[in-house]
């Protein structure tokens, strides 16, 4: 069959990898696709929120299954656009994609449906918010300020006192950092934990969990500095029984029956963003696409036909189908402009690639780069590079992909010493 992958960063790089290696797939296309790809799929510059351009490029290529990447256009309903013409796509309607487009719609989601989550409330003005802090309602768990709308992963500011909170809710809903997705905050209670990264593919019917992982959202060690989309993530998390068997059935089972009961058409992949705390799981966020730079630790390790798995998901088959995972860890350092998330340089050349090539436990994933002809890479955004090592243990996969970082260069070059330095384990409360 012929696949689409819609997007162009890291997460998509590791989805068309991963779709080529399928004895299913007969060509992989990618829209717009990046600089990396273009060894492994055939791009076209089309870009996701062009529905008219898509669904031509559809027909025109005889495409059997559509394959979205990033959060934007499912929420804008690019899935439904191509479901009503005929088309099989790997990704939810807008109405569950709502999920993760907006925070409100997923905490009121949570609260109707049991989910364990924080204690929050909702302003849609800054002086209400700002009167509710000043008041004696207000506690010190209440720090967490969210812009409702999509922020690119950046719109969540954890503060450490009512001042810290002031200024978090002058910056979002006054200074509008975060344009219209700041019309509308929440204020949350701090959960105090280990973070991990649950995702799961789901028909709407049947659900089945995915390879754990923990992401590093901090763009500097030690998890200081503002949130990034992503600065590393290993798998899988060693989590007890009782933890995984706890995430199953108050988290995802509960998820499932309230899509069910709310009758979201839900055909893709729901990711949980999991605080583990001394109560228990609780879900801090929900995103309705493949995490980044997660896919990039997450398929490898999957032994599954992964376009077997995306294709059962479109048609709704996905029960009775199982998941194989490899035996090992990987581990994905994300390389990065100096500067990001701020402002950055572009256009600096990158070396040392092509090293590491050969190596069969060491993939280079691309995000933000461009190549004319020949050239060498250069650098074209805020994360430019995912580099994955594959080992028999965590230990063995971070040291490969921290060798491998090492013999990459170009000017500005930051990433984190510290992915996977501190995986979960030690027990917490009975959680794990």
């Amino acid at each position: 069959m012929n696949v689409l992958v819609i997007g162009s960063g890291g997460r998509e790089h590791a989805l068309v990898w991963a779709l080529r290696k399928s004895p299913m797939v007969r060509q992989v296309f990618c829209a717009p696709g990046n600089a990396g790809m273009a060894g492994l799929c055939q791009c076209a510059d089309i870009l996701p929120k062009d529905v008219k351009k898509i669904l031509a490029f559809v027909v025109k290529e005889s495409v059997d299954l559509v394959v979205i990447g990033p959060e934007v256009p499912l929420t804008e309903g690019l899935a439904d656009h191509l479901r009503a013409a005929g088309h099989k796509v790997f990704g939810p309607g807008a109405a569950g994609a709502r999920l993760e487009g907006s925070k409100v719609f997923a905490k009121e989601f949570m609260k109707r449906h049991g989910i364990p989550t924080a204690d929050y409330k909702t302003f849609s003005a800054a002086e209400d918010a700002m009167a509710f802090v000043r008041s004696e309602e207000w506690t010190e768990g209440f720090r967490v300020v969210k812009a409702d709308g999509l922020a690119a992963g950046k719109g969540v500011l954890v503060c450490k006192d009512r001042a810290g909170v002031h200024s978090a809710i002058r910056l979002v809903m006054e200074e509008r950092s975060f344009g219209e997705a700041g019309d509308t905050i929440l204020l949350e209670e701090v959960l105090v934990g280990e973070e991990i990264s649950v995702m799961a593919l789901t028909d709407g019917e049947t659900l089945i969990p995915l390879v754990t992982t923990q992401d590093h959202k901090r763009v500097f060690d030690n998890d200081q500095g503002p949130n990034t989309g992503g600065m590393g993530a290993y798998g899988p998390v060693p989590l007890t029984k009782e933890t995984l068997a706890r995430i199953d059935t108050e988290i995802l089972g509960r998820f499932l029956a309230g899509v069910k009961a709310d009758g979201l058409d839900y055909r893709g992949v729901i990711y949980a963003g999991i605080m583990l705390t001394s109560q228990g799981p609780r879900v801090l966020e929900f995103n309705v696409r493949f995490g980044d730079p997660e896919t990039q630790v997450m398929m490898p390790l999957v032994s599954t036909d992964w376009a077997k798995l995306l294709l059962a998901t479109a048609e709704g088959r996905l029960k009775g189908t199982s998941v194989r995972l490899r035996k090992g860890a990987a581990l994905t350092v994300v390389m990065a402009s100096g500067g990001y998330p701020g402002g950055f340089e572009k256009d600096l050349e990158i070396t040392g690639i092509d090293f590491l090539s050969k190596d069969k436990d060491v993939l280079v994933f691309h995000a933000g780069t461009v190549r004319e002809g020949s050239e060498p890479f250069k650098t074209a955004g805020g994360r430019v590079l995912s580099v994955t090592g594959l080992g028999s243990d965590l230990m063995s996969a971070r040291e490969k992909a921290y060798d491998s970082v090492r013999k990459i260069h170009f000017d500005g070059a930051h990433f984190r010493t510290d992915i996977g330095a501190k995986p979960v384990g030690v027990s917490v409360g009975g959680i794990g």
